[in-house]
């Protein structure tokens, strides 16, 4: 058994509290009226599988209930990071070794911020 640190409730809890629910960013397409059968079927059926880095949808089942992200190295099977919804992540393939951390701190506190600018907007 391992254990897996929930983002959301900020700590380790047991694997089978967790359900991994396929591929993180996947993006839906925008219109899917206008998309043919064959990029429709793509979007629904065909995932990538590397051998590598991995990023993966998964949800506290047992705990919050939340969905969040988890980077996964499939070959050793070991968790690199796990982070919420909307983030982006640290490891990636391009950049096996982690980017640095300031500048993913940057980047959630921007995003941060634009999505409180969206927030007002739609209250506006």
């Amino acid at each position: 058994m391992f254990h897996i640190y929930c983002p959301y409730c900020e700590e380790h809890r047991e694997e089978e509290e967790f359900h991994p629910k396929g591929q993180a960013h996947i993006a839906r397409p925008e219109d899917p009226e206008a998309c043919s059968d064959e990029q429709w079927g793509d979007y629904l059926f065909f995932r990538d599988n590397p051998r590598g880095i991995h990023h993966e949808l998964w949800v506290h089942a047992v705990g919050c209930r939340k969905f969040f992200n988890i980077t996964r190295n499939t070959v050793s099977y070991e968790i690199l990071e796990t982070y919420k919804m909307g983030e982006a992540p640290r490891f990636t393939a391009e950049h096996p070794e982690g980017r640095p951390a300031e500048t993913v701190a940057a980047e959630r506190t921007a995003a941060g911020a634009d999505k409180v600018e969206r927030q007002q907007g739609a209250k506006a």
